[in-house]
């Protein structure tokens, strides 16, 4: 009996979860008009912004590794508990979630990431990062120069819009904030502990980036969005030995250093022009000395996609790279691992077409752009694979000047992410991605 209960409860929650989604779907016959919304939501976001200010500043001034976000994500939950949200801490090890209900309506996830990167920040700012953590055992510098604390400043200000305006709206809100994206580990990582289990899973689901756009600007794109992300880590086995006598050795610097070359041409020849691959090789770490030769050398790096169908013909093509390179010199075969990371975020179609029209509306048609693809990848796709309809999208970060003066020919590229000198500027930036966050969830929610 206890087991036909359970499955009894399973098919209803079921029924529950479809049926909300359906509910929310065939809502969309009302769209929202943002007009009579903008003087109510640019007020709130004026009154609020100089405690957005405070926290930005103080983020940035304090980050945090993956799975280390321990004061960041206190400090985010002490924020929404004033706002009067339920919040869920330790999921995922350092996420959190936070939930506001406000009457019958679709629940709808806003996603930030919480971690920073392990570099050394060289803006200049005088809230600037000094902080130092253990990455990998060795002593780092970490530095938000991803932008992941302005997306974290947009997230609280987008609660507070939301909660301005909650007349205009009815459902439940659900935060998110996830440890680790840096890692791509992170989503998996709360979904693993029980997020949709535990809160339901949401009808819709929205997540923002910075962009080296001029501020005030926005930027989407629908389908493929981010891209696959895997890594490679292979280990050639050779015969170490003098550096005089090679021919008493098997030389696996010489096979990592030909497989790094040859391996393009999986890129170059086998995969479709037209689509998007990359494999980098970012590290090879091999040797002690100039006349020794070593008796192994080890090859990292990463690939990147849009499809699965060239996902799959890389990771293939790496492979017989990697067995060719070490038949040629008569070595053992080489310990080859590719990892799956992050798949793509495929954005839902349906859901950018309605949430660009509100956004054309509130922030003016030339401020709303199509952007191409971003290679760069990020495990909000997690969500996605759920199953959960889902936009992610961008906001500009610079000043329009300097764009402007930036794509002329010949110029210095202003500093994207993951630069030491990426430095958006705070108000402009986070205002805009509190306002199109704020539009976009009430859009939904009508």
């Amino acid at each position: 009996m206890p087991q036909r209960l359970a499955r009894a409860f399973c098919a209803i929650a079921a029924i529950t979860t479809l049926a909300g989604t359906l509910t929310a779907r065939s809502a969309w016959s009302a769209e929202l008009d943002p007009q009579p919304l903008k003087p109510r939501l640019n007020r709130l976001v004026d009154q609020m912004y100089p405690g957005l200010q405070g926290i930005y500043e103080d983020l940035h001034a304090h980050p945090e590794l993956g799975f280390q976000e321990t004061r960041t994500a206190a400090k985010l939950a002490a924020e929404m508990r004033k706002l009067g949200f339920e919040v869920t801490e330790g999921l995922g090890k350092t996420g959190l979630v936070a939930i506001y209900r406000n009457g019958s309506g679709p629940a709808v996830m806003v996603r930030t990431e919480l971690d920073a990167l392990p570099m050394e920040e060289k803006t200049g700012l005088p809230y600037a990062s000094k902080a130092h953590a253990q990455y990998n055992g060795k002593d780092s510098f970490v530095a938000h120069s991803c932008g992941h604390d302005i997306h974290m400043a947009s997230w609280l200000g987008t609660a507070q819009a939301l909660l301005g305006l909650k007349d205009q709206w009815k459902g439940t809100l659900m935060f998110v904030a996830q440890p680790s994206e840096e890692t791509v580990t992170g989503a998996q990582a709360m979904l693993d502990d029980g997020l949709l289990r535990r809160f339901g899973k949401p009808a819709y689901a929205f997540a923002l980036h910075t962009s080296s756009m001029p501020y005030g600007s926005v930027g989407y794109l629908a389908g493929p969005t981010t891209s696959n992300s895997d890594s490679l880590d292979i280990r050639f086995h050779g015969r170490g030995g003098h550096g005089s006598a090679p021919d008493k050795t098997i030389d696996p610097v010489l096979m990592a250093s030909k497989f790094v070359v040859d391996v393009q041409s999986v890129v170059s020849r086998e995969k479709d022009p037209m689509a998007f691959g990359v494999v980098t090789v970012g590290a090879i770490n091999t040797g002690s000395a100039g006349n020794i030769i070593p008796d192994q050398a080890r090859v990292l790096g990463t690939i990147r996609s849009y499809s699965g169908s060239v996902r799959s013909k890389l990771h293939d093509g790496i492979e017989r790279t990697a067995k060719a390179q070490a038949a040629m010199a008569a070595a053992p075969a080489p310990d080859i691992q590719l990892t799956k990371g992050a798949d793509a975020v495929v954005n839902d179609a349906a859901l950018v077409a309605r949430t660009v029209k509100v956004f054309e509306a509130a922030l003016g048609k030339d401020k709303v752009l199509p952007i191409p693809p971003i290679t760069a990848s990020e495990d909000f796709s997690a969500f996605i694979n759920q199953g959960i309809p889902s936009m992610f999208f961008v906001v500009g970060v610079h000043d329009p000047k300097k764009v402007a003066e930036a794509s002329q020919p010949g110029a210095k590229p202003l500093p994207f992410n993951h630069s030491p000198f990426f430095a958006p500027v705070p108000e402009p930036t986070i205002k805009t991605g509190v306002q199109a966050m704020t539009l976009a969830v009430m859009n939904v929610m009508q």
